[in-house]
């Protein structure tokens, strides 16, 4: 307790059982200090969910506790999801007595050999005199370099034992082995502002380590300077500013027309904090054919993993971005990319997302866009599927404000995450955006909600199925709905929410949209709200799997690329229904 009060922890989400007792009973002691405060969740993956939103919500090292067996195992989830979006984790795990370690004793589970593949380092602790350099290596090694979960395992009778207490500082004590980010030489500096300056058509992709860095400043900078559009993936929403004209917004799968267009076309693409993901790249081979890239990346180990850059900028981003607008000259003259955002501003025009109709159902889509308009802002937390696809397309997020579930895509990460955000933040506005599936994975935390009077929004955009799977079904497997039906069993969310003390809003109608969602931000507790929504609508844009970037379906007045189409490549023969410079499918020039 006293090293985690030593590194600044002020909330830890948990939940108590046999092996890890005595850290909870001096836990009770630390909290009756005002070292810090426990929040209680009802599912041991809410726990570590919440502190995960918790770190992403403020750059900080966020803390979880769970106990031995099942207790540990409910923090994978939690964990893998950490570990795939680099979000710094810090998870205590209760153990069985250090001489039943390997008996099968009751509640006995390897949770370091299981957590192996997900975390950045574990330790268990064998001694208790080394509880305070393994407490301070681990803050470390989860904040510095790439950010990410670690764990530490503490048998029941190390939490039991009496010894000689040595306090470590936060940052004095490295693990053997850990080494820094790398400095990025030079003349990788240089020859990257370089290709900046030789390029019309350039493009900055934006990813989760722009956010991670603290980058936002910069890369507004280095855009504006340039005149350069700014593509962001789902992880980096939140860097650039999606109301500023050079913003494109969110590229890959269920990117915007324009976003994916203008990566197909762009000369120069300027990756910072991606990692190249297969929901942005689509068929990887036709991945900004036309273009060389710059990679500035932190982690050595993403370079070329999937795209092979021609310059590789190694190192901290705020570092590399820094030196490399350093070299501009006072009044550095921009790019002559007017031609190429007039173009991007064409596509704007011509393929804008879809705007729902204004009579019939309550389309999902303007559920969303009422969030925006209601409630600007605010932060956001997301389940897992159609609905979060919508909320990445059409909110507008400041840095540190968009918070989804995105290289492991974890159904019901919403709620459990909104408390995080919550608790580490009490005076802001959070808005989760659930799904009616999704939802139901984490909803016992409607009683951590009540217990803590978190006064989160969570809005279900309640379509009655599994939307994304279901759609997928519709476009891929001749309609077969299997299993993806949620209408038998549906509770009355409403009375859900009531059980646990809740207040509870069902919307139906168009006309109760805005004032319902109005009288939820306006109530001073948390609230519930169930939005009944069009059941078949689909998630538009789509880049179907296996296709380019720019082989979208869905989208307006053009339902299917290939029907409207208006000429071929004389290379391939794919037909493409805009006028690219280059096919879409093979890059030859058209």
């Amino acid at each position: 307790m006293d090293a985690l009060h030593r590194h600044g922890v002020k909330h830890v989400f948990g939940y108590p059982g046999g092996a890890i007792l005595p850290i909870y009973d001096e836990l009770h002691q630390a909290e009756s200090r005002g070292w810090l405060q426990h929040v209680l969740v009802r599912h041991e993956q809410g726990a570590a969910h919440a502190a995960d939103g918790y770190a992403r919500a403020t750059g900080r090292v966020g803390v979880c506790f769970g106990t031995s067996g099942p207790g540990a195992t409910n923090l994978v989830t939690g964990i893998a999801t950490a570990q795939m979006d680099s979000v710094p984790l810090l998870v205590v795990t209760g153990q069985v007595p250090r001489s039943a370690i390997g008996t099968d004793a009751f509640q006995e589970t390897d949770i370091f050999g299981i957590t192996l593949p997900i975390v950045k380092h574990s330790w268990v602790v064998r001694d208790p005199r080394d509880m305070g350099r393994i407490v301070a290596q681990a803050f470390y090694v989860a904040a510095h370099g790439r950010p990410g979960p670690v764990l530490i395992d503490v048998p029941k009778d190390v939490g039991q034992e009496l010894f000689d207490y040595i306090p470590v500082s936060p940052g004095s004590c490295v693990p053997r082995g850990f080494s820094l980010a790398p400095t990025a030489p030079d003349a990788a500096i240089r020859k990257a502002l370089e290709m900046i300056r030789g390029s019309r058509r350039p493009l900055l992709y934006v990813g989760g380590g722009a956010i991670a860095a603290g980058a936002q400043d910069l890369l507004a900078d280095l855009a504006q300077r340039f005149r350069i559009p700014v593509t962001t993936t789902l992880m980096g929403k939140g860097t650039f500013d999606e109301n500023h004209e050079l913003s494109v917004g969110m590229l890959g799968m269920h990117g915007t027309a324009y976003a994916n267009f203008a990566v197909t076309e762009c000369d120069l693409l300027i990756a910072c904090g991606a990692r190249f993901d297969d929901r942005v790249t689509g068929k990887l081979d036709t991945f900004a054919p036309r273009a060389q890239v710059i990679h500035f990346e932190i982690d050595p180990a993403e370079i070329a993993k999937n795209r092979r850059p021609e310059l590789a900028v190694v190192g901290d981003l705020n570092n590399s971005l820094g030196r490399l607008l350093d070299r501009c000259q006072p009044h550095e003259p921009p790019l002559s990319t007017a031609a190429w955002l007039q173009r991007i501003a064409d596509w704007k025009q011509r393929y804008p997302l879809m705007t729902p109709p204004a009579s019939g159902e309550i389309y999902p889509q303007e559920v969303l866009i009422a969030v925006r308009d209601l409630a600007p802002g605010s932060f956001v937390t997301t389940d897992v599927g159609q609905h979060q696809m919508w909320a990445a397309q059409y909110l507008r997020n400041g840095q540190r404000q968009w918070i989804s579930s995105s290289g492991l895509g974890t159904m019901g990460f919403g709620m459990p995450a909104a408390m995080g955000v919550l608790t580490a933040l009490p005076d802001q506005q959070v808005v989760c955006i659930a799904g009616d599936a999704s939802i139901l994975m984490n909803i016992q935390e409607l009683g951590t909600l009540a217990q803590y009077d978190l006064p989160a929004k969570v809005v279900i955009v309640n379509n009655q199925w599994q939307g994304m799977v279901r759609q997928w079904q519709e476009s891929f497997y001749e309609e077969r709905y299997s299993a993806s039906s949620m209408n038998n069993g549906m509770p009355d969310f409403v009375k859900l929410a009531e059980a646990f003390g809740i207040r509870g809003l069902c919307i139906r109608e168009r006309e109760e949209l805005r004032p319902g969602l109005q009288a939820a931000l306006d109530h001073d507790g948390p609230v519930l709200v169930d939005v009944r929504v069009r059941p078949g609508e689909n998630c538009y844009p789509m880049v179907p799997p296996g296709k380019s970037n720019a082989q979208m379906v869905g989208l307006p007045n053009h339902p299917d690329l290939a029907v409207a189409s208006s000429r071929d490549c004389g290379k391939c023969g794919f037909v493409t229904a805009v006028d690219h410079l280059f096919c879409p499918n093979c890059g030859a020039k058209l």
